[in-house]
């Protein structure tokens, strides 16, 4: 669509990349951000300013955060012999609400899909299993039930089988094919406790 102005148009476009917001999304925030003044605008802008500056990942696990380690892993309260993988931090986010799981974690960033050019190299495997200590008992692999997270977690738990620790992936209470992500509380509260050991 073509509008008379050209700022208003280069907003919806860079609305338009996110996931999720189609073109009359963008369309209606952008609308709502001319609308609401300039201290909303003033706010969103402040906030993507400091997302950039401030945001980055976990020397440990590889979640977002602003201090390094992040507060999962300075939690003295968590349960420090399981840790669980996800692919990233939105599957952390959707565990953590589920609020069924109170160990650490480990992001890969991403999941192996060799179709992608996406290998071992990309992800933080290599980091995971220098994080098997003789106090961690379990990693829980909870990959997202697609081909590639299938993958993933059959290959990690091939790196951990000489490792002296049980490897158990997430119940199929989570469909295959979806992501953590979309799942309610309660599915994978279930997911994480009807977990199985991986062979």
């Amino acid at each position: 669509m073509q509008y008379a102005s050209k700022t208003l148009e280069r907003l919806v476009d860079a609305f338009s990349t996110l996931p999720g917001i189609g073109e009359k999304s963008a369309q209606r925030i952008a609308l709502f951000l001319i609308d609401s003044g300039t201290q909303v605008a003033e706010n969103l802008s402040d906030a993507l300013q400091n997302l950039k500056e401030k945001v980055g990942h976990c020397s440990v696990c590889f979640n977002l955060t602003e201090e390094d380690p992040c507060a999962l892993c300075r939690d003295s309260r968590r349960d420090r012999r399981i840790l669980c993988v996800v692919e990233d931090s939105k599957d952390l986010l959707a565990l953590e609400r589920s609020g069924g799981y109170r160990g650490l974690y480990h992001i890969l960033g991403g999941a192996l899909s060799p179709l992608d050019g996406v290998g071992e190299s990309d992800l933080h495997v290599a980091e995971l299993l220098s994080r098997i200590t003789p106090e961690v008992k379990e990693v829980i692999l909870a990959t997202n039930p697609t081909m590639e997270g299938e993958m993933t977690a059959a290959h990690i738990a091939k790196k951990l089988a000489s490792k002296p620790v049980r490897v158990t992936r997430i119940a199929r209470g989570v469909p295959f094919g979806g992501t953590l992500e979309f799942n309610d509380a309660v599915t994978l509260a279930r997911a994480l406790e009807g977990r199985s050991e991986i062979h």
